[in-house]
């Protein structure tokens, strides 16, 4: 059996890490493409090298443009190699332009379709991650979801066939990680911040960065924390920044894109995570730290019900408010899975395509 699994961006490459080691282990060959939607080191090599993700058999080098010329340059290179490879499924993972082509391709040449993190729903289509999570789903053969809501979901857009709960894959990889933290204090001291005492930050999605006021307003209140405020600048960001002729404030620490190890460790220390980062609300659930996500809404709705994540958009005063509501306990139970995610899905892989 073949699989062509296709990733792009960060976060696809860390739910690749168990699901690729799975696949091996069951005897399943993997042909591993990469886009190239991530193609700098901090955003890209940094995964492959930290986590032992084995080097992609092809890389397509595809980066930048409108999602459009994106989209369609990585249909193009995956329709090619899916005609050279002829594999029996290709599998996709999230909500990226790679996800979205990838399985279009596939779904066109009638190769059956894996998505893994199948059935989220934000229900705002202004998002272009939605709109590449609801086409990849109405094309799929197999959607393997993190949650009971997204199977739900699903079913209420009438897609029953071939659909799974396994749990969350990033779950696999975030629980090692966290296990295996031991020693952060070299990681703060070179920061030069203190346990429970600074903030950690991350801003990339269209809607915050294309919209001057909106990260304008974002800055600006995290400005009024008081307390460090650490940032890993996305090139997205860094780019909006710059040309919006934005000032950080004072109490801020910037530095590039950190590796994955490094932001569990300061996911672990902070008093609290500020994102738009789907994944990164995840991390801080499982690391029991509390979040505020820059958004209006969220995909991951769990973790705001569980009372450790709260929806602030880009407004001052929700952000500020939810740094000052920060303190207050909240009970914790395990959301996403038991860690075993990755082997559920190739069980289901296996079995599926027999």
């Amino acid at each position: 059996m073949k699989i062509l699994t296709v990733v792009g961006a960060r976060p696809q490459f860390i739910k690749a890490v168990p699901v690729s080691r799975a696949l091996s282990d069951r005897g399943i060959q993997e042909v591993l493409v990469h886009t190239g939607q991530h193609h700098d080191a901090e955003m890209s090599d940094v995964f492959f090298n930290e986590l032992n993700l084995r080097s992609p058999d092809y890389n397509l080098g595809i980066a930048g443009g409108t999602h459009g010329q994106m989209t369609g340059k990585m249909l193009a290179g995956v329709e090619d190699l899916i005609v050279s490879e002829a594999p029996d499924a290709v599998l996709v993972y999230g909500d990226t332009n790679s996800t979205l082509a990838a399985s279009l391709a596939a779904s066109k040449l009638h190769v059956p379709v894996i998505h893994i993190e199948a059935g989220l729903r934000s229900w705002n289509k202004a998002m272009p991650e939605e709109v590449n999570r609801v086409l990849t789903d109405h094309v799929s053969d197999l959607l393997l979801c993190p949650s009971g809501q997204a199977v739900l979901n699903l079913r209420r857009e009438g897609i029953k066939k071939g659909v799974y709960e396994v749990g969350d894959v990033m779950a696999d990889v975030c629980q090692v990680v966290i296990e295996g933290v031991s020693d952060t204090s070299e990681l703060l001291n070179r920061f030069g911040v203190e346990p429970g005492a600074y903030c950690l930050v991350t801003c990339h999605r269209a809607e915050n960065t294309d919209s001057r006021e909106r990260l304008s307003s974002i800055l600006s209140a995290l400005g009024e924390v008081p307390c460090p405020v650490l940032f890993p600048l996305h090139p997205r960001t860094r780019a909006a920044i710059e040309s919006y002729k934005l000032s950080l404030p004072s109490n801020f620490i910037t530095t590039l894109p950190l590796g994955y190890a490094d932001m569990i460790g300061l996911l672990l220390n902070a008093r609290l995570l500020f994102t738009d980062s789907g994944g990164l609300q995840k991390e801080a659930y499982w690391a029991k730290t509390r979040c505020v996500t820059l958004r209006e809404e969220t995909e991951w709705i769990e973790t705001v019900q569980s009372g450790w994540n709260c929806l602030a958009g880009a407004d001052r005063q929700s952000i500020f408010a939810a740094f000052e509501q920060s303190k207050e306990a909240k009970d914790y139970s395990p959301l996403y899975g038991d860690g075993k995610a990755a082997q559920k899905c190739v069980e289901l892989i296996w079995n599926h395509f027999q």
